[in-house]
């Protein structure tokens, strides 16, 4: 658990790195002893009151969406591989997939670069799992 929550504090490049706040649920596997290390790097942590799964619905969504569309489709030889499946993941899902909570927009919307009669390329990710349709400019 602590080379993965080093890897969270990391100053440079971790996930929690210049973050004030991680909100958790009352599952177990966030210990007394995580929640004190994650204190230490100097991120807040909130739990949410017991049986609101409501409050993490967006967080569920993704856990649920993640695990669906990736990981339980891969089997990951160390812990690389799997970092890897996550990054595209996630950047799949914040610049290429439409969300209804946006109004079937993109979390990060990218300025189109092409006319409408551009030819259609296809982008994978994931080792061909995922696919995002784009135009190229001419």
């Amino acid at each position: 658990m602590l080379q993965i929550g080093r890897h969270l504090l990391d100053a440079e490049d971790g996930v929690l790195a210049g973050k004030r706040y991680l909100i958790i649920d009352r599952d177990t596997k966030y210990s007394k002893r995580f929640r004190d290390f994650i204190a230490e790097g100097g991120t807040e942590v909130i739990r949410l009151p017991p049986l609101s799964p409501n409050l993490n619905a967006y967080a569920e969504r993704f856990v649920r969406s993640i695990k669906e569309e990736c990981l339980t489709k891969m089997m990951f030889v160390g812990q690389g591989a799997l970092r890897r499946a996550l990054t595209e993941y996630i950047t799949h899902s914040h610049e290429e997939r439409d969300h209804q909570g946006l109004e079937n927009r993109l979390i990060r919307e990218m300025p189109a670069v092409a006319a409408n009669d551009a030819s259609i390329h296809r982008r994978a990710r994931v080792g061909g799992m995922l696919s995002y349709y784009h135009r190229i400019a001419a």
